[in-house]
């Protein structure tokens, strides 16, 4: 592994620009890069997929694999994630750093916290709620309505017995009243990280957030309880990007933490704007597949940040096709899992791009069902690569990385699928039909009253973030390969006022995941030296 000065080197990083944080990771404070001169900025490869096995298709480790290709290649990339969260990690995927020979480095420790990132999120996030009963319990000089507090807790682990809580209990410790947990991928502090660009705009940002309403109907927010403030300081070094590496020394930037399924899935603006002005490609992974991670970086994350993908990469799997037919074998068996791999073709070309498939290697592969994949891309004008990433590491990628260079010259440009000013309902209806593949959504007497109520101001000006299953197109997890005729049903919304949008919530999706039968927890430890084992 290269130390972090090697790294900073290669990228020809001012010294003043970022900070070391151990031997291997550094801070970089984009407000001391100079404006890049001469030069157009980073292109960026948006990196989706498929909709996944629940142990997932491989979109990181194709991310790293084509960090490291490009690099060998010579060219100047830089590959941009989302920071694990340790609810995976002791749950059932794992932290999503890599696996094999395309890890981030130092794999570990990036996957038990690394820079404390998510810690410094969960620590804002709880002190607003702490200071929103402060405030009942000292008058509620606001008059709050106890009833309409809307702003949960966090906690960055997964525990399904505190979806739904009382607080307040005991004497002189109340109103006692009914609230819940969010895991801290979920908190909309965690988004407000990923889309604000410098200090001001995140403490104005914090400041937006709506924590409930008065009796009076009015909305209350974070700067009414004058928390904004400290919460900005409690994130005062996790807004910076943390400068990592590929397992084999190619630069990668590791930061913000947005879950796909329940919020935008994707890193953050200034680590993009960082990397625009490193390198000249820029690799960013958009979790979970097209319908989740690519709608919401095109039609939400790139306005806001004005960049915009040039090229794509669908990432697909044998055994992610195989999910869709469960014990099915033999021949036909990979039918509803091409079917479901071609509905994201169509996604990518919806949003403007033509698409590079990954087709990700994993061990008891058969090559005559690898070899069917191909020939149904074919069919589809798709070019299609193998990517050997994890067995191989940048010799693995190589032609991926090759179909990526060839994408980007053919100067395409992301569009989104539809305007922030459209109607509310229309605008979820345009994500189901085009990425979904469904005819419409339905609301709930829940969903239908909050709008009544007038609980989403600027409902017709912001961005949807559809918050859904990822292991089916639909809401429903059963509703397998490419379902049709199916409607979604929107449970609630979530008002994101901060981060600006709204979150419909599909289908049964919860915003505080459990843990497995089996949780990955089990299968942790440390040795006689105190090296933690068992980390994936």
């Amino acid at each position: 592994m290269k130390s972090i000065e090697e790294i900073a080197d290669g990228l020809v990083l001012p010294s003043e620009a970022w900070e070391p944080y151990g031997r291997w990771a550094a801070k970089v404070d984009p407000s001391r890069l100079s404006p890049r001169v001469g030069r157009p900025p980073g292109q960026i490869v948006l990196i989706t997929g498929m909709t996944p096995s629940a142990g997932g298709v491989g979109k990181t480790v194709t991310t790293l694999t084509l960090a490291s290709a490009l690099t060998r290649r010579g060219a100047r990339s830089i590959a941009c994630l989302r920071q694990p969260s340790l609810g995976p990690v002791f749950g059932i995927k794992g932290g999503g750093a890599g696996g094999g020979r395309a890890t981030v480095e130092p794999l570990v420790e990036v996957n038990l916290g690394m820079t404390g990132d998510l810690d410094a999120v969960t620590s804002a996030h709880n002190l607003l709620a702490s200071l929103i009963d402060n405030h009942l319990h000292h008058g509620n000089a606001l008059g709050i309505d106890p009833e309409r507090i809307v702003w949960p807790r966090a906690l960055d682990l997964e525990d399904r017995a505190l979806r739904e809580i009382e607080v307040g209990r005991g004497t002189g410790n109340g109103p006692v009243r009914s609230t819940s947990f969010v895991i801290t991928p979920a908190s909309e502090i965690t988004a407000i990280l990923g889309l604000a660009t410098g200090p001001e705009e995140l403490e104005g940002r914090l400041g937006r957030i709506v924590i409930g309403h008065s009796r009076a109907g009015t909305p209350v927010t974070a700067s009414d309880l004058h928390a904004s403030g400290a919460m900005a300081a409690l994130l005062r070094r996790a807004r910076l990007p943390n400068l990592l590496q590929t397992s084999e020394g190619a630069p990668v930037l590791v930061h913000g933490g947005p879950f796909g399924n329940l919020s935008y899935g994707t890193t953050t603006l200034s680590s993009l704007h960082v990397a625009q002005q490193l390198s000249d490609i820029v690799l960013v992974e958009a979790g979970f597949a097209t319908d989740l991670g690519a709608e919401k970086f095109v039609d939400l994350v790139a306005p806001l940040g004005d960049v915009s993908p040039s090229a794509a990469v669908i990432v697909a799997s044998l055994p992610s096709l195989h999910a869709h037919a469960p014990g099915k074998v033999g021949s036909g068996s990979l039918g509803p899992g091409l079917e479901n791999l071609e509905q994201h073709i169509a996604n990518v070309r919806a949003l403007g791009l033509d698409p590079v498939v990954a087709l990700n290697r994993f061990p008891g592969d058969i090559a005559t069902e690898r070899t069917e994949v191909k020939s149904f891309c074919g069919g589809l004008s798709v070019r299609i690569e193998d990517a050997n990433g994890f067995s191989d590491g940048a010799i693995g990628g190589l032609s991926v990385a090759e179909a990526v260079v060839e994408a980007l010259h053919r100067g395409q440009r992301a569009t989104p699928i539809y305007r922030p000013d459209q109607p509310l309902a229309e605008k979820i209806d345009t994500v189901v039909r085009t990425m979904y593949g469904g005819e419409g959504a339905d609301l709930s007497d829940e969903a239908r009253a909050e709008l009544d109520r007038g609980d989403l101001p600027e409902a017709d000006a912001v961005p949807v973030c559809l918050a859904k299953t990822p292991l089916s197109l639909s809401d429903d997890p059963k509703k397998l390969g490419r379902p049709r005729g199916f409607r979604v049903r929107v449970r609630r919304f979530v008002l994101a006022h901060g981060a600006g949008y709204i979150v419909p919530l599909l289908g049964d999706i919860n915003t505080m995941p459990g843990l497995p039968r089996d949780p990955r927890a089990f299968h942790i430890g440390i040795d006689a030296s105190g090296v933690p084992q068992g980390v994936l």
